[in-house]
């Protein structure tokens, strides 16, 4: 779905500052479109969605620090973003949190999701793990987002 289709849902127009953050969440998009239309022979049924993600998580990741890091937008932008879906907000609920701030995906910390009740394995320090194994997670290709 394109961002012009995006806007017309939310049947309000953009608040003030849209202009500022419009160029990149239009790279974003683009992104995604080409993400979404990749061939995906040879890959496992598990990889073929981990660009979807990271590019989902880059888009969140950037409305977050424009607006808690950068305070470059405004609440009302922030929360515009937010209901017309351009961030996650769950995602970026975690993020506020201690102990998630580099979270990759909501679904890594989801335990029904994983088979024996616990989060995902790239939520398992790197320190308490083999330096030689290298640890990709199901599902958003991560390789390590507890720090």
């Amino acid at each position: 779905m394109s961002l012009a289709t995006k806007l017309r849902r939310v049947r309000k127009p953009p608040p003030e500052g849209w202009d500022l953050i419009e160029p990149t969440l239009e790279q974003f998009e683009a992104k995604m479109r080409e993400a979404e239309t990749e061939p995906h022979e040879g890959k496992r049924k598990t990889e073929i969605n981990w660009p979807i993600f990271r590019i989902h998580h880059q888009r969140s990741r950037y409305i977050y620090d424009m607006y808690y890091k950068k305070a470059e937008i405004s609440r009302e932008l922030y929360e515009f973003c937010l209901t017309a879906k351009f961030a996650d907000a769950a995602l970026i609920a975690k993020w506020k949190k201690q102990g998630y701030e580099n979270l990759c995906c909501v679904k890594c910390v989801q335990t029904r999701d994983s088979n024996f009740g616990t989060a995902c394995i790239c939520r398992v320090p790197k320190s308490k793990l083999d330096a030689e194994r290298v640890i990709e997670c199901v599902h958003c290709g991560c390789h390590g987002c507890s720090g």
